[in-house]
């Protein structure tokens, strides 16, 4: 699905790790299928021929957008799975995670859920993209609960994939919340909510 054949002889006139952190914002305001063409060039300060030799298409563009995106939460991701116990470790994720997608230095919500936006044949394998990183988000979850079951850390009346399911599907809520204007208050309301599943 690319909207051009790559051309070789990448140009270097322009920062490429810059251009990438740029276009990931672009994506990450208007998602996939809204952001076209003359959006990336302009926010990169190339012309079209310079973006195609460089990322070969849109697709490949936002391919490693979401590279990069998906990099930047690791770190996040992991101090929040790491934590002693499975309770602080969901609490990490779902608070943390409410301040990250409530904006200041980046826009508000999630990539993986705002990139996801669109509705035509030619994001059928974006979509498919953003599913399966998604669902790399509901297995380090599931990994983390099927851990604290072992350990005798989770109450056994809590079943690890349904409350793995719960959490993204909270997650992924919170980003469309967030993405509409949500404060990070009502954000963490919901994941102190959340929580509650819990026993006390």
């Amino acid at each position: 699905m690319n909207d051009r054949p790559a051309q070789r002889g990448r140009p270097r006139s322009f920062d490429i790790d810059r251009a990438l952190g740029r276009a990931l914002e672009v994506f990450w305001r208007k998602g996939y299928e809204g952001t076209s063409i003359s959006d990336l060039t302009h926010a990169l300060g190339i012309n079209p021929p310079s973006l195609y030799a460089a990322f070969g298409s849109k697709e490949e563009l936002f391919r490693q957008a979401l590279d990069r995106y998906d990099a930047q939460l690791a770190p996040f991701w992991g101090e929040a799975m790491g934590a002693s116990t499975a309770h602080e470790a969901i609490e990490r994720l779902l608070k943390g995670s409410a301040d990250r997608m409530s904006g200041g230095e980046t826009p508000p919500g999630c990539l993986f859920v705002q990139g996801a936006l669109c509705g035509g044949e030619e994001c059928e394998q974006v979509k498919d993209e953003l599913a399966a990183r998604r669902d790399a988000g509901f297995r380090k979850v599931l990994a983390r609960l099927k851990q604290a079951r072992r350990d005798g850390d989770l109450p056994r009346d809590l079943d690890p994939v349904a409350i793995a399911r719960f959490v993204i599907t909270v997650l992924h809520g919170m980003a469309v919340q967030a993405a509409g204007g949500a404060s990070r208050t009502e954000l963490r309301r919901v994941a102190e909510t959340a929580l509650k599943i819990w026993p006390q």
